[in-house]
């Protein structure tokens, strides 16, 4: 991976497996996105995005539903 970004997309420190299931996947797929795609200004949007999606995931599960913006 590129800079900064794995160290935004890393899972292994997390302990609880609900985190883990939601982080690992979206690591893996970043890791894909840097082997596959020119280092490019548009590849580092897709890699924010994505980050942005794992980070909304993880929150949800880390609120009760009912505290759910």
């Amino acid at each position: 991976m590129e800079e900064r970004m794995p160290k935004l997309f890393a899972y292994g420190h997390l302990e609880r497996e609900d985190l883990l299931a939601v982080s690992k996947p979206f690591a893996e797929l970043a890791e894909r996105v840097v082997a596959l795609v020119p280092a490019e200004p548009e590849r580092t949007v897709s890699l924010r995005k994505l980050l942005e999606a794992k980070e909304r995931l993880s929150i949800m599960v880390l609120q009760p539903a009912g505290e759910r913006c």
